[in-house]
């Protein structure tokens, strides 16, 4: 399955001198071996990135934006490849794979067109015949790391600003899921972009991690991972300066207010929170439903949560996939026996699906009497749990969804536009949905506050962090 790829430095596949087997969630199989990088060829790696450097600063922008827009088009020349792979990797239904591969490659044709737009500006200055120039020049070398939920669409957000502006990158993909990273890299290869613009290493945390963090020659890095990694990752950032920007993880609230359109409610919510077996980090965590639509909202959510098919995500009749791996299936079990050790009811699921006995598959649940200091609710479950409780005030709603260090997005089903304003300004949250979940768009800034971390993937904002400004007085 991986034969054709490897590690991806200076613009040839590797084979490397050590494999891993990628594990198939729905199997629990060998689905292939991939190469593993030696602390050695990551820096090889580094080094390619190094070099490419001058290369992508003479292409300018708009030869940057050209090379963009050819790899996209050969993505979507590929797209049923992509497609499969994400599915074979991660389990997820085929059809959200598809859906993944299509915002991965629209998050290159967006930053093909910003790579054009790298403004500076001049300012008049005190000196007699002087002025400032402001410019906007490649940060430099980029170490990119990735999380295994979402692997094709976390790559582009890093790869495509990166490369718009004029960065080389050295990508570091989960090893669970290297596949889909590998197709995109080899999309790119295509695109004919310099050698060494882009590298792929996959590995251990002290082969691959290790010699990026070091380097002083990589001048910014970009995580999509938990916290605790991302806490990490700023201390030993600290010891060469470079700069950061991490989506780290969330513990998204709900609010269903009284006078939500409850159908409609439904209707999104309960594929959004089941999507990708519940393992995405804006999913909706917490949910908390006015008094008086409690019931009614818990009776139409398991009679949908009920209709969803479990199985191999290669099924076009699956509604949802596996988890990723044993551990995470261990994890929300202990979660959901922890709730109901509390006092929590479990209207729907719990369990692992009777008619599956091999796989990491667990049945869509629901829990309801749920209190906000049960883990379920105070940690992101980060899984197929929806987790339900009451609320009588709007006030009340606002406290308790604001009760976490976590802040990536929140949302809120209103129909009374004043509500809607108050609840977007209430809420601490880097992204707040009102009657939509349709946050990850390229044009539109993805990114949280606190503890779920710092920077912006996408829109106009998404391209800061990879250039750094400078100022020059020019007196004449």
């Amino acid at each position: 399955m991986y034969a054709k790829f490897g590690l991806f430095i200076n613009g040839s596949w590797v084979p490397g001198r050590v494999t891993g087997d990628v594990i198939s969630p729905v199997s629990e199989k060998t689905i292939g071996t991939v190469p593993l990088a030696t602390a050695s060829e990551t820096r090889q790696a580094i080094d390619a990135a190094a070099s490419a450097l001058p290369k992508l600063r003479e292409m300018g922008g708009f030869g940057r934006a050209e090379a963009l827009h050819k790899a996209a088009d050969e993505m979507l020349r590929r797209t049923d490849e992509a497609a499969r792979m994400i599915s074979t990797e991660t389990g997820k239904p085929i059809a959200q794979a598809g859906r993944e591969w299509a915002l991965a490659c629209d998050q290159f044709r967006w930053f093909a067109e910003e790579a054009r737009r790298i403004y500076g500006r001049i300012v008049d200055s005190r000196v007699p015949g002087g002025r400032f120039e402001v410019s906007r020049e490649a940060v430099g070398i980029v170490g990119a790391f990735t999380a295994w939920n979402f692997p094709a669409a976390l790559p582009a957000r890093k790869l495509a600003p990166a490369l718009a502006a004029g960065c080389s990158v050295v990508l570091r993909p989960s090893s669970q899921t290297p596949g889909v990273a590998m197709v995109m890299v080899d999309c790119l290869r295509a695109a004919g972009l310099p050698d060494g613009a882009v590298n792929l290493v996959v590995g251990s945390t002290d082969n691959t991690y290790g010699p990026i963090m070091a380097d002083t020659r990589v001048r910014k890095v970009s995580l999509t991972g938990s916290t605790r990694i991302g806490q990490q990752m700023i201390r030993d950032a600290a010891a060469t300066v470079k700069k950061v920007s991490m989506e780290l993880g969330g513990n998204a609230p709900l609010i269903i207010y009284d006078d939500a359109d409850l159908k409609n409610a439904l209707d999104l919510t309960v594929p959004t929170k089941f999507a990708n077996c519940g393992q995405v980090c804006v999913t909706p965590d917490r949910i908390f439903v006015h008094d008086s639509l409690h019931d009614a909202f818990v009776e139409g959510f398991v009679e949908r949560a009920a209709k969803i098919k479990l199985g191999d995500g290669l099924d076009a009749e699956t509604g949802m996939g596996p988890l990723i791996n044993a551990r995470r299936l261990q994890e929300i079990e202990e979660t959901v026996a922890d709730a109901t050790r509390a006092g929590a009811t479990l209207a729907h699921g719990g369990k692992r699906p009777a008619q599956l006995n091999h796989g990491f598959f667990f049945e869509p649940t629901v829990l309801t009497n749920v209190t906000d200091d049960m883990k379920v609710f105070a940690e992101e479950n980060f899984g197929p749990i929806a987790a339900i409780t009451r609320f009588s005030s709007e006030e009340e709603a606002l406290a308790r969804a604001n009760a976490s260090n976590m802040g990536l997005s929140a949302y809120a089903f209103t129909r009374l536009p004043d509500r809607a304003r108050r609840t977007v300004a209430a809420l601490k949250s880097g992204m707040v949905g009102i009657n939509s979940f349709a946050l990850a768009a390229s044009e539109a800034p993805f990114g949280g506050t606190n503890h779920s971390g710092m920077g912006r993937e996408g829109g106009i904002e998404g391209i800061d962090d990879y250039l750094d400004t400078k100022l020059a007085q020019l007196v004449f």
